[in-house]
């Protein structure tokens, strides 16, 4: 039986445990969002869960507590004023596990760690921003030079261009 058993080890050593916790808590409040294992994904839960409480009270001795266990300065500021006032409102829940399936290798569950106010930004969005600044772009300098003097480099360019391909027949002729 597996009564009052009170944390998985996840068959590593304790440092090793440890030092995974760690980073996938520094990861998860980095990018918001992680791809993992189930039963990891389960375990960081536990100690992101209890960061983001004491995130929501930005105090001297709550920091000191954090800073404990996450060793990113910029993460920890982030944790502090971001996402901290950001579930003020919340009475825990901060996370949420999103099933993707088994992966290939060995069958693990593989699941998707996020926070609960995530937004996944639209791609089409990107998209439609992206082409509207270069098209705007070339549109800006064709206006910005005068017609006469782009037409001018072209014709010598092209002039260069004939006369190293009579350079090079001349070449081979002799």
């Amino acid at each position: 039986m597996n009564h009052r058993n009170g944390f998985n080890p996840l068959s590593r050593t304790t440092a090793h445990r440890r030092a995974m916790s760690r980073n996938m808590v520094t990861s998860l409040f980095r990018y918001e969002r992680i791809t993992t294992t189930k039963s990891k994904a389960l375990e960081v839960r536990k100690s992101a869960e209890k960061l983001i409480t004491r995130a929501k009270e930005d105090t001297v001795h709550n920091r000191r507590e954090a800073a404990k266990f996450i060793q990113d300065e910029k993460i920890l500021n982030k944790l502090f004023t971001e996402i901290g006032p950001r579930m003020k409102e919340r009475n825990g829940g901060y996370t949420r596990v999103l099933k993707l399936g088994y992966r290939q290798g060995d069958a693990a569950d593989v699941v998707i760690l996020e926070l609960v106010d995530y937004k996944l930004e639209d791609a089409s969005a990107e998209e439609e921003k992206k082409p509207a600044k270069k098209a705007a772009a070339p549109k800006a300098k064709k206006a910005a030079a005068p017609k006469d003097s782009a037409a001018e480099p072209k014709a010598k360019k092209t002039t260069s261009k004939k006369a190293a391909s009579e350079k090079k027949e001349e070449a081979s002729a002799e």
